[in-house]
């Protein structure tokens, strides 16, 4: 018989009932350090004072009028991610799947506007991951996220990971956009080389299509810059935002320049519950938060300080481990153990990571985590790979 929730999961055998920073308590009683953090959606950790008391003020006044009327909470936002970044103006979504739907249309839409209907196609990367639409699948074009969901949305380019020269050939008059991760996080913690972001951004020019970056796991201070991109100096013209910006309320976000949204008039996008006063509240107390450029600074000390840990645990367990990679909070382990038995070990030794592929397991725990944490979190880790190593 089919559960009451759909099993499109293989969930692990535990459930959480409360939350506390860096830590997840299991119906047991158990503690977990969550170096998952939501799969980087709570960036702030579990039950952040601040955001509580933003959410519950907001809770008292107004729960949702709907984009029929303006929204003062969903302007204070857009405002504040206008003035931290390139963008001049933002869509809000719930989630970062709706984020890709939007910025595909929009790619598209500038394209027609302008008289060039057949550029429709976008250039995405292997390795990719933008949500589980019909757009989103598209843009990935793995077989495990397009079988059995056709006929698949036409229009996307699909290209190794890294080929910066293939997608400088393969841009032509019919090409619309170019569409990446500054850093995958599905795809295995891979950043991409900062060159290659500048030869990108500089081939959009030359060619006069958009650049559009998803940043829904990457960005929003994980790789302790606000944005992965700006690491190196680099602006898109679209840009996809979810998982931090609401640290753990369901909330996302479509950043663009003037001229990218331009043909995005009344009527040709929508969203009954984007941008509605709790999740604007949220995001407004995370941006306030993580743009403070100390706590940016806070957030590279520890990333330094977890990383060069995590290469002494490498070092410590050559079996298990091959290397790290990733930037800022946003780490990989590349396995030679499988991965999820890595994982699966976590869980036995009280500590919270998060599969991905390439055999990599995923560190994303939250922003404000601290050097004690840190160092137990490793201390389990440690304990993890040494299970796995007896096994």
């Amino acid at each position: 018989m089919i559960p009451s929730v759909l099993p499109t999961y293989a969930r692990a055998p535990l459930s959480f009932v409360k939350g506390e920073g860096s830590w997840l308590i299991e119906a047991d009683g158990r503690r977990f350090l969550d170096l998952g953090a939501g799969i980087a959606v709570n960036a702030l950790g579990h039950a952040n004072a601040d955001l509580v008391a933003a959410l519950t003020a907001q809770a008292g006044e107004l729960w949702h009028t709907s984009n029929l009327y303006d929204i003062p909470a969903q302007t204070k936002l857009a405002d504040q991610l206008v003035e931290a970044t390139f963008a001049d103006t933002v869509f809000f979504t719930n989630s970062g799947t709706e984020a890709c739907e939007l910025a595909v249309k929009m790619a598209r839409k500038y394209w027609f506007d302008k008289g060039q209907a057949e550029r429709v196609e976008i250039i995405t990367w292997e390795g990719s991951f933008h949500g589980r639409s019909s757009a989103g699948i598209a843009a990935a074009g793995s077989d495990k996220m397009v079988k059995g969901f056709g006929p698949i949305l036409e229009g996307f380019v699909h290209l190794p990971f890294g080929d910066v020269e293939g997608t400088k050939t393969a841009i032509n008059d019919k090409t619309a956009a170019i569409l990446v991760e500054p850093v995958q996080g599905e795809g295995g913690i891979r950043p991409i080389e900062n060159a290659d972001l500048q030869a990108l951004r500089m081939m959009c020019d030359e060619a006069g299509i958009l650049l559009i970056f998803d940043e829904v796991q990457c960005g929003v201070g994980r790789t302790a810059k606000l944005f992965a991109h700006e690491w190196a100096g680099v602006a898109p013209d679209i840009m996809m935002v979810a998982k931090g910006i609401g640290g753990g309320f369901p909330l996302g976000a479509v950043l663009a320049n003037e001229d990218a949204a331009s043909g995005m008039v009344a009527g040709t996008h929508g969203s009954t519950y984007g941008g509605n006063p709790l999740a604007c509240a949220v995001g407004s107390k995370v941006m306030e938060i993580v743009v403070d450029p100390d706590f940016l600074d806070g957030v590279s000390r520890r990333a330094g300080l977890l990383r060069q840990k995590l290469e002494g645990l490498v070092a410590a367990h050559p079996d298990v481990f091959e290397f790290v990679r990733g930037s800022g909070l946003m780490l990989g382990l590349r396995c030679k153990a499988v991965n999820m038995d890595v994982v699966n070990a976590g869980y036995a030794n009280g500590v919270i990571t998060v599969p991905a592929a390439d055999n990599v397991i995923r560190l994303l725990p939250p922003l404000n985590i601290s050097d004690e944490e840190i160092s137990e979190a490793v201390t389990r880790l440690d304990a993890a790979a040494t299970a796995v190593e007896m096994a």
